[in-house]
């Protein structure tokens, strides 16, 4: 979700999709709007996610507490980034302050903190070359659940890179075969289910797919509209 609106939060949960990940870090979300984006799509049944635009607990907190199932975390590239994470997300073993939140349905969450530890989603995003020789002890820490392939950033590390990398598509293969032995679920966005790239990603293991976004689906959708009316009324 790039607009920090409810409505398409609303519309787009409302359809079926398992979740919705409102994008802090590249879009213009404020804690504001992200509390009632996610209340949006608590309202419609749909999970919530958030990616959040930076890496440090007031962030982390923020989102859960307005009723956030999990965070992604863009450029996690070590081990103690990835702790640091779990931690911040987490009430026992970690230190996030308790707080009477929708994320804890204002304290009618039964047995509260461990109720929420047990929900509360931890992925990390890996974006840069100097991920690769820390991803199996990244997606080997206890709490994170799920490895994201930020595939653009990551491409864009490795063209800058000045000493032998691997490609794109080596990294890739490599990050979901390392995380997936560590028992971690992959993520991953793709712009169609029906491309050529999501059945290379499915084919690698890769189980949570997060298909365009919602500034994409209207861009569609309007030009298929400009196409009919053009060929109604000019054909």
């Amino acid at each position: 979700m790039k607009v920090p609106a409810v409505q398409n939060t609303e519309i787009i949960g409302s359809i079926g999709f398992d979740f919705v990940v409102l994008d802090e870090e590249h879009a213009p979300w404020t804690r504001a709007t992200l509390d009632q984006g996610l209340l949006a799509a608590r309202a419609v049944g749909t999970a919530g996610l958030v990616r959040i635009a930076r890496p440090d607990a007031a962030s982390v907190l923020s989102v859960l507490d307005d009723g956030a199932i999990g965070i992604l975390c863009p450029h996690v590239d070590t081990a103690a980034k990835a702790r640091d994470l779990v931690s911040w997300a987490k009430y026992h073993g970690g230190s996030r302050g308790a707080g009477v939140s929708r994320g804890c349905d204002y304290g009618q969450l039964p047995d509260m903190t461990r109720a929420a530890d047990e929900f509360t989603t931890v992925i990390c995003m890996i974006e840069d070359r100097e991920a690769l020789d820390a991803i199996d002890a990244i997606s080997s820490v206890d709490g994170v659940d799920a490895i994201f392939l930020g595939r653009g950033d990551l491409g864009l590390s490795l063209s800058n890179a000045t000493d032998p990398v691997p490609t794109l598509a080596d990294a890739v293969e490599s990050v979901v075969r390392i995380a997936k032995g560590n028992g971690k679920a992959v993520s991953a966005v793709v712009q169609s289910m029906k491309s050529d790239e999501a059945k290379w990603l499915i084919d690698l293991g890769v189980t949570a797919m997060m298909v365009a976004q919602d500034l994409a689906f209207m861009r569609r959708a309007a030009e298929a509209a400009l196409q009919e009316f053009n060929e109604v009324m000019k054909g």
